[in-house]
């Protein structure tokens, strides 16, 4: 299955489980990614149909029940819905690894670009007057943004192909070309790391994905190197990264009964009348805004400014990528 309709189809799940009212064609036409036409045009629609009917057979084979209803009995026109009562999963237990795993699956999952989309889905449909329900899909948090050399270097990877790249270093004004053969991309700490073979200093290294400066570009063909054996990824980055220091201190105002992942984080919790203050260590200020914007308004920040100014720069970010996405999902 290519990777579009693997999204597409994902997407079709998201949007099907966010309401609970039966959605006619024409309305998953209009919210889905991957589904836009001119449903004027007759060979535009037909071919739509088609591509519905398979995804359809495709989501019922693979176990999704996908029912077929009207609204009301003036709804000339069936549409569908995915039954939540059986769908749903029972509760697993996972030992603490496993839980950490599957974190890194999800937050993975949203860099990738699904998540982004699947917000997008469910925008049209408030937009379009369907009551989608909030607790349907609670894996769908804020979108993330994340470095632009994260899609660019996660590809290059797994190809096993050369790149050049310019990056910035703390401790000097203007950035220095690298040529790299990417190994993998990893997060450590909340950051992203690419590790793999610095080509000009004939050694292993490993870079800071937020320290790319510009475009990432490939250089070599599919396949040009092999990656060492066995090797550990996270461990090299910890041993380059060093320790940590969390010793600044940001209060945060976190709304009753959210942001529990805050709270476990917390040194201290202050009750109030409109939320919590939380107080919260860290070492990096954009690193904890990162960490901050995937709360959205569940969380404020208070203090200090150089926390609240790097979380304002993050939501600047994710507005104009939203808004590259929704210009690229635009009418055609």
């Amino acid at each position: 299955m290519s990777r579009s309709r693997t999204e597409r189809l994902v997407n079709l799940v998201i949007c099907l489980l966010s309401t609970r009212r039966f959605l006619t064609a024409a309305q998953i036409a209009a919210t889905v990614p991957g589904y836009e036409h001119d449903p004027d045009d007759a060979k535009e629609h037909e071919a739509f149909q088609r591509k519905f009917e398979r995804d359809k057979a495709e989501l019922r084979e693979l176990g999704v029940p996908l029912e077929t209803g009207t609204a009301s009995v003036f709804d000339a026109e069936p549409g569908y819905r995915i039954a939540h009562r059986e769908y749903a999963l029972p509760e697993i237990p996972l030992e603490p690894d496993e839980a950490a795993a599957v974190g890194i699956a999800a937050r993975l999952w949203q860099h990738a670009g699904l998540a982004a989309a699947a917000s997008s889905g469910l925008a049209k449909l408030r937009a379009a007057g369907v009551d989608v329900d909030p607790q349907a899909t609670l894996g769908l948090e804020p979108m993330v943004t994340v470095d632009p050399a994260f899609a660019p270097l996660t590809a290059a990877a797994r190809d096993r192909r050369e790149v050049g790249f310019d990056y910035r270093v703390p401790d000097r004004d203007a950035p220095t070309r690298r040529r790299l053969q990417p190994w993998g991309v990893v997060c450590w700490r909340g950051r992203w790391y690419v590790v793999g073979h610095d080509l000009d200093r004939d050694a292993t290294r490993c870079f800071r994905l937020s320290r790319v400066v510009g475009a990432v570009r490939v250089t070599g063909e599919p396949g040009g190197y092999q990656p060492p054996a066995g090797v550990d990824l996270i461990s090299h980055v910890a041993r380059w990264s060093g320790p940590v220091e969390r010793t600044g201190r940001a209060t945060v105002l976190a709304a009753p009964g959210r942001a529990a992942g805050l709270r476990r984080w917390a040194v201290q919790t202050l009750p109030g009348p409109d939320g919590d203050r939380l107080v919260l260590p860290y070492a990096d200020p954009d690193s904890l805004a990162g960490h901050l914007v995937g709360y959205g308004p569940d969380v404020r920040v208070l203090e200090p400014p150089e926390v609240r100014d790097a979380v304002i720069q993050r939501l600047k970010e994710i507005a104009v990528r939203q808004d590259d996405l929704a210009v690229a999902g635009g009418p055609r």
